[in-house]
């Protein structure tokens, strides 16, 4: 059985000449699986817009509305770091739909992924970080909406704190999240979740092994979940230009073949995001988001 991916066109939205997010990637990305045969057969599996009834789940109604109508507040714009017009917010919306999808479709068939997704600044009130809306958190809430009981857990690998996932689920017991991140790292106020890595700059493949072999296992052996949503961020590779740890591509794939193949031994399904990833080159970026992919499909 092929790796369902899921994908849409509006994943790649308008943005200011010059802006410093890469928004090319999300399309680089899917030229790249479709190039290296790597997306099946008869293609990706495209989302719908997420409707107004998931995002509430996840988010503040009146945040949920002000962005659906292009109306958020200046204040909240320069937080998100996006102009909130139609295209960025078709996005959000598409790429939050498509993880919702992704663990549909990784319930299914054990494993599935995203070539968008990760969006883990945006909290209950708002969008933070170039994060609209928080699609893993709001994928959760969907899943437990259509029936799914047990523990999710939010494995976060992105090299930023998953503070907006931990604030929307801070009084949730049934998610568990986990983040391993650099501690000097962007937020600079961080919000606790249930397990928090916080490590030193520079911290190499070897060290980061280490660490995600002393905490995963334990994760799914005491929290035995139902379901992983894991953020595979490739912000921690030493060439990330907003990253301040120092893997490399092998590293990263490590990471990713660690992470699976602990939830594939205990037959626990895992929904996979790209996260973040920042560099001016965009063929070098995109084939590194690539990696997830690849290691992801060794688990079909």
């Amino acid at each position: 059985m092929p790796l369902p991916i899921v994908h849409h066109p509006a994943y790649v939205a308008d943005l200011p000449d010059g802006h410093r997010f890469p928004m090319q990637k999300f399309g680089k990305l899917a030229q790249i699986l479709r190039r290296d045969d790597i997306v099946a057969a008869g293609g990706f599996i495209a989302p719908i817009e997420a409707p107004r009834n998931w995002l509430t789940l996840a988010h503040d109604p009146a945040y949920v509305d002000a962005v659906l109508t292009q109306t958020v507040e200046r204040r909240v714009a320069r937080e998100i770091g996006f102009p909130i017009e139609e295209t960025v917010a078709r996005r959000a919306r598409c790429a939050t739909s498509g993880t919702v999808l992704t663990a549909r479709l990784a319930l299914e068939a054990g494993i599935a992924c995203n070539t968008a997704g990760g969006s883990h600044h945006a909290r209950r009130a708002q969008g933070a970080g170039f994060c609209v809306f928080n699609d893993v958190a709001v994928a959760a809430c969907v899943m437990r909406e259509e029936g799914l009981t047990g523990t999710i857990l939010v494995i976060d690998c992105d090299v930023h704190q998953g503070d907006g996932t931990a604030d929307i689920f801070k009084d949730d017991a049934s998610v568990f999240t986990f983040s391993i991140h650099a501690e000097k790292n962007y937020p600079v106020r961080k919000v606790a979740g249930d397990c928090d890595i916080g490590v030193a700059d520079g911290l190499d493949d070897v060290a980061y092994r280490d660490i995600l072999s002393i905490h995963v296992p334990g994760l799914f052996e005491s929290l035995q979940p139902v379901l992983v949503f894991y953020n595979a961020g490739v912000d921690p590779h030493a060439e990330d230009r907003l990253g301040r740890l120092s893997l490399s591509d092998e590293g990263l794939a490590e990471r990713d073949r660690m992470v699976i193949g602990e939830a594939r031994r205990r037959g626990v399904s895992v929904a996979c995001v790209i996260g973040g990833g920042y560099s001016t080159d965009i063929d070098t970026l995109a084939m590194r988001h690539s990696i997830i992919h690849r290691v992801a499909s060794e688990f079909v």
